[in-house]
């Protein structure tokens, strides 16, 4: 086997490969010597078939198992003996005239085929000495942990019909039916809503005008949507609502005690009080960490800026982009609504998707220098958990998706080995911790949140679509605000 170098630009390698006709044979006839003892011909004893005449019946097919074993294996071993990391499964090509692959399939010829693709670069891990980071800290206050529970209480208060006008605080079940300009908009009816006054969960103005209302009432509710809906069909658009209140309910006595707690299956209310908490920590912790690991990785891409395989570039552009427009398409917006152009919006995700390649790249090389692993157990872990999102009738098929795939669970096992090489980095590099408030630790970071995503009306565009495919499943509810409070509250 002849290997010439023919291409060595930047990342970019092409080699061409020769395997002389005389290989070829010498591989095809020990393939047919093979199989002389094994296949059954007619008129020939077993073992007896001449290998001419074997030649005549299997040669070509034989010969192409040939060529698709040296394409298999020599392109594995040509890479490791030049010492290289090819980025992507190489580029392969080979002769596209017929005439020329007959002589080959028949042993007249020397196969030659070309191998392109584009290497890892050497990437020389440096001092971690040098890294410093700040690991913000928020001490659980009582009364965040009371806050939490009232709200558990609330939402299972108990209401009782009553008669006469609703008040602030009553809940109404109503039917609507949502149009402009006097035509109904898909999405904007619902039927048997059950509606707490003065709880802000509908677009402003809703509640207020349904106070006063007694069962039985249809009301014809004006309101016009906050310009920062995340449906770009209905921001800012004055709307109708033919309104009918089925029923008026007030609420009973909010009670925490032990018996609220037995309610939600614990024990008592020092229980319920521990859960909240732990979860309220939880919480906290993952955005510490998330804190965190972006001052790391902000200080990582600092630090190395060495040219990124083109090829791995492209793919996650276009895992970035693809979910992008996507995201757009759900809340039914677009990039002027974001006010952004596609050409700026494709310059800044080309960037952030330099960046995570090389990014990826070292902490891939971080890891395995460190000798970090995922094991089965916890990739176990993972799948399981990531199984448990889908709903209960669908979680056998993904679960076996899964477990079929190799690739798809690749999909799995890398953000766990990049949890842990953080987690290695975070012995070695300095780590101080910083007390900080609630509305610290969750203030948006404009200038980090810019290195992970990519400008602010990028980052918009991600926040609105995210919280219009959490709304998706209430389309019935149109007029409720949730997640158009949730891109005021981001922003």
């Amino acid at each position: 086997m002849q290997v010439t170098e023919t291409l060595n630009s930047g990342l970019k390698r092409e080699i061409k490969v020769t395997v002389p006709a005389g290989d070829m044979e010498a591989k095809l006839v020990a393939r047919l010597s093979d199989a002389k003892n094994k296949v059954r011909i007619n008129g020939f004893r077993p073992g007896k078939v001449p290998l001419q005449h074997l030649r005549k019946v299997y040669g070509k097919s034989f010969m192409a198992e040939v060529v698709n074993e040296i394409l298999s294996n020599s392109t594995r071993t040509i890479i490791a003996e030049r010492g290289e990391k090819a980025a992507m499964q190489p580029e392969v090509t080979m002769t596209e005239d017929e005439k020329e692959a007959e002589k080959i399939l028949a042993g007249g010829a020397d196969f030659e085929f070309q191998l392109a693709y584009e290497v890892i670069p050497a990437i020389e891990i440096q001092d971690f000495s040098k890294i410093s980071v700040t690991r913000p800290v928020v001490d659980v206050a009582e009364t965040e942990v009371d806050e939490q529970v009232n709200r558990i209480a609330e939402s299972s208060r108990s209401y009782e019909p009553k008669k006469g006008k609703a008040e602030e605080g009553d809940r109404v079940t109503i039917d609507y039916v949502g149009k402009i300009g006097g035509e109904a908009f898909a999405g904007g009816s619902g039927t048997d809503q059950p509606l707490v006054l003065g709880s802000k969960e509908f677009i402003p103005g809703f509640e207020d005008q349904l106070i006063g209302a007694k069962a039985g009432d249809e009301k014809l509710v004006t309101v016009t949507f906050p310009e920062n809906y995340n449906a770009a069909n209905l921001a800012g658009k004055e709307a109708t609502f033919d309104v009918t209140v089925k029923e008026v309910s007030k609420p009973g006595k909010l009670e925490i005690s032990d018996e609220t707690a037995k309610n939600l299956g614990l024990e008592s209310l020092e229980r319920l009080r521990e859960i909240v908490r732990g979860q309220i920590e939880s919480q906290f912790g993952q955005m510490t960490r998330q804190k965190v690991k972006r001052q790391l990785l902000d200080q990582l891409d600092a630090s190395y800026t060495f040219e990124a395989p083109s090829k791995l570039v492209e793919a996650e552009f276009t895992n970035i982009w693809n979910q992008v427009n996507r995201d757009l398409e759900a809340a039914g917006r677009t990039f002027a609504d974001e006010e952004t152009t596609e050409e700026e919006a494709r310059a800044e995700y080309q960037r952030l998707a330099e960046r995570r390649v090389r990014l990826g790249l070292v902490l891939a090389e971080i890891g395995e220098k460190a000798g970090v692993q995922v094991s089965d157990e916890e990739l176990q872990r993972a799948l399981f958990e990531f199984v448990r999102r889908y709903p209960a009738d669908q979680q056998q098929e993904v679960f076996d998706f899964y477990r079929n795939n190799q690739n798809a669970l690749t999909t799995l096992r890398a953000p766990l080995f990049e949890e842990k090489v953080v987690d290695h980095l975070l012995t070695q590099v300095s780590v101080t911790d910083k007390k900080v408030s609630k509305e610290e630790l969750t203030a948006e970071d404009e200038e980090a949140e810019g290195a992970e995503k990519p400008a602010k009306a990028a980052k918009k565009t991600a926040k609105k679509a995210d919280a219009a495919s959490a709304e998706e499943p209430k389309k019935k509810a149109a007029p409720k605000k949730k997640a158009a409070a949730k891109d005021a509250d981001a922003e």
